[in-house]
């Protein structure tokens, strides 16, 4: 019990404090964004999108990888990561006005077929020269036990810029 206490009051250490602080600094803005989409009943579509963004992810470092030579450029992973979420949304969507499926089944199909897709170009990539370096699975997929400050830093801005658009748009995100 000493040493949770410990942890909690930041006193464990660097290392220890820098992952906490990081760790609950992306936890509030997740959690302020999440309120809304929790409100709006659209949950499962949130999570459903999210595991849409691996494929995007993996396809955007393989690209960077063979024609730069460097697939762990943040900017380029990101914007694959949108496209991808992108197209989940926009498939879901699709399948709900354009099929007999409900909307719960067209979020279990984009879920399961964008991440199975993510995986399986996973495995492309470990095939890869590039991909066989080591902590490539602990890059693309995180790992909070080895945050750097410059990403503790990367959370604290994108938590600040999640804070302002909530408070800019809490009128239209609270209309439900």
């Amino acid at each position: 019990m000493e040493a949770f206490v410990t942890a909690l009051l930041l006193r464990a250490g660097y290392n220890s404090a820098l992952v906490g602080i990081g760790a609950a600094l992306l936890g509030a803005s997740a959690g302020a964004v999440g309120t809304f989409v929790y409100l709006r009943k659209r949950s499962l579509v949130s999570d459903a999108i999210s595991h849409a963004t691996l494929p995007g992810l993996v396809l955007a470092f393989i690209i960077m990888a063979l024609t730069t030579g460097n697939g762990r450029f943040l900017p380029g992973l990101m914007l694959g990561s949108a496209v991808s979420a992108g197209l989940g949304l926009l498939t879901v969507d699709w399948m709900t006005r354009r099929t007999r499926l409900g909307e719960d089944a067209a979020i279990g199909a984009v879920l399961s077929v964008f991440f199975g897709l993510g995986i399986v170009l996973l495995t492309v990539v470990q095939s890869l020269d590039v991909g066989r370096q080591a902590g490539l699975s602990g890059y693309l997929l995180g790992s909070t036990a080895g945050m750097l400050r410059s990403e503790a830093e990367t959370i604290a801005l994108a938590g600040f810029g999640v804070a302002v658009a909530v408070f800019v748009l809490r009128r239209p995100f609270s209309l439900i």
